[in-house]
């Protein structure tokens, strides 16, 4: 680790895995609750822990993004983060906010909640995603403020790359669709309307950007290639993610009241949004291909990788499944909708974080990588929760299905509740393949606590240091000097070779990509 203050990530990406674990609890629940309907009732009714499971899974990404931006950006601008002691202030501010609102969603009626946290002041509470109370809202608002003034100061201090700059592109993008969460117009279109630029805009929008950054860095830490090829994926990546994404915006406008223009609009840039994400599965697979260093930390490898492809497969195929207009007039609202939410934001926003907590947290632990006793638990949580997750994906596809065809299509429709008596089998099924999830999450925080052959950051610095020195001495005790004719004739006959060549061949350095991009001091 170059710089102590990236240690501050650390209890940020603590708390981000303690409450992944929470919202797989509450999802368990809810899951239990569609096949048993009165489980936990009215202990945790049915829409407080739904509320619970998706407010807990933006706020523990949100605390993985900050984790990944405290890391990453003091060894990008090579220079300590301006303020450690902010960094610190503003995790337990975000923690101990979270957590008070977690246990009044629990404790109290939510109409309760929201007459003491000052709803009627602005009203900002009762809609999907959005149930946080104002004082939340204004928390979450304040956090981001602080991480993005630290963040924004060190990069303007130090270095500027492709990384950072794209980082604070997603950062500062999510801060300013966030202000939208403040806005609840009377009109329900216009409610609507602006609602779906902090929902879709966040996932679809600036949190790509954010996850191109992570998954960059990464790639270029565990492979050694060169910035410059990666820059220009980067750039080819990031403007069809905005262009696709901003305009994209249209598929959820298709019923909602807007003008019908908007489901051409929605149903052409929706149907690109894939590219993107295909792009990025081309560009993880070419660095690993191309990769000039063997780094001994395999599964942060095998996390990037995976995050590319289930990206892909989540957010690119199974939303263009249902994103036209005239196939979302039958599929909207149906669990195929719920089968596209799952795997993408699996693949793109989940898998990226465990990523750079896969390949930061040892480093911050002094360990040039986890043992391979510990990345061989690790492999087995990466496929317990991705082929879970698969398996979940779809089985929600095919009650989708069944659903739409039953309930929008057959000739003697039936009603919600009798379709959903009917698909009693796949949640059965996908209660359980959200339990071999469970299993893997906490496989994953297991592979963490293994021993075994684990080479500390001294160790290597030692091994590459007595490796040179045995070298030099080498050359001096059994070579003789040649003489200066030898010499002119050996040096007019050695091959020219452009600079890029010419470079040593670097083994791993946990914390540096090649040799332009050491540190000067």
């Amino acid at each position: 680790m170059q710089y102590q203050s990236q240690l501050v990530a650390k209890p940020y990406f603590i708390a981000a895995i303690g409450l992944f674990i929470g919202q797989i609890i509450f999802g368990l629940i809810i899951g239990a609750q569609y096949v048993i309907g009165d489980f936990l009732f009215p202990e945790i009714p049915f829409n407080v822990a739904r509320v619970v499971h998706t407010n807990l899974l933006v706020v523990w990404l949100l605390f993985g993004f900050m984790g990944a931006a405290y890391y990453l950006v003091p060894e990008e601008s090579e220079r300590e983060l301006y303020s450690p002691k902010l960094a610190i202030i503003t995790f337990w501010v975000f923690l101990v906010t979270g957590a008070l609102t977690i246990v009044g969603y629990l404790a109290v009626p939510y109409a309760t909640l929201a007459a003491m946290t000052g709803n009627d002041i602005l009203p900002t509470m009762g809609r999907e995603f959005l149930e946080q109370p104002l004082i939340t809202k204004v928390g979450i608002l304040l956090v981001v403020v602080s991480l993005l003034y630290n963040v924004t100061m060190t990069t303007l201090m130090g270095r500027k790359t492709s990384i950072t700059i794209i980082l604070l592109m997603g950062l500062w993008g999510l801060a300013f669709f966030w202000l939208f969460a403040f806005y609840n117009p009377v009109n329900l279109v216009l409610d609507k309307y602006y609602w779906w630029w902090v929902i879709h805009l966040w996932v679809e929008g600036v949190w790509e950007l954010i996850m191109a950054a992570l998954l960059a860095f990464v790639l270029i830490k565990v492979t050694g290639v060169d910035r410059e090829v990666i820059d220009k994926w980067m750039y080819i990546i990031i403007a069809l993610a905005l262009v696709t994404g901003i305009i994209g915006t249209g598929h959820h406008y298709y019923w909602i009241g807007t003008p019908a223009y908007w489901q051409w609009w929605g149903s052409i840039f929706s149907a690109l949004e894939p590219i993107p994400f295909f792009v990025m599965t081309l560009f993880a697979f070419s660095m690993v291909n191309r990769r000039r260093r063997d780094h001994p930390n395999k599964i942060a490898t095998l996390w990037a990788l995976g995050t590319a492809v289930t990206a892909f497969l989540g957010a690119g195929v199974w939303g263009f499944m249902h994103t036209l207009a005239p196939v979302n007039y039958f599929t909207h609202g149906s669990q195929i909708t719920a089968a596209h939410g799952h795997l993408a934001f699996y693949g793109a926003y989940v898998m990226v974080v465990l990523a750079i907590i896969s390949y930061a947290m040892p480093i911050m632990r002094g360990r040039v990588a986890n043992s391979p006793q510990a990345q061989l638990w690790e492999t087995w949580s990466f496929w317990l929760m991705t082929v879970s997750m698969v398996v979940i994906t779809l089985l929600l596809t095919g009650a989708g299905v069944m659903q739409v065809w039953l309930q929008r299509i057959s000739e003697t429709p039936m009603s919600f509740m009798a379709t959903q008596a009917e698909l009693e089998i796949f949640y059965w099924l996908r209660l359980i393949g959200g339990g071999v999830f469970f299993i893997g999450l906490i496989v994953y925080v297991i592979s963490f606590f293994i021993k075994g052959d684990i080479t500390y950051l001294s160790d290597e610095k030692t091994i590459k240091k007595d490796a040179v020195q045995d070298a030099e001495e080498g050359k001096t005790t059994e070579e003789v000097a040649p003489s200066a004719a030898e010499v002119r004739v050996e040096e007019e006959a050695k091959p020219v070779v452009a600079d890029e060549d010419a470079r040593p061949d670097l083994s791993f350095v946990p914390t540096e990509t090649s040799a332009e991009d050491k540190p000067t001091k």
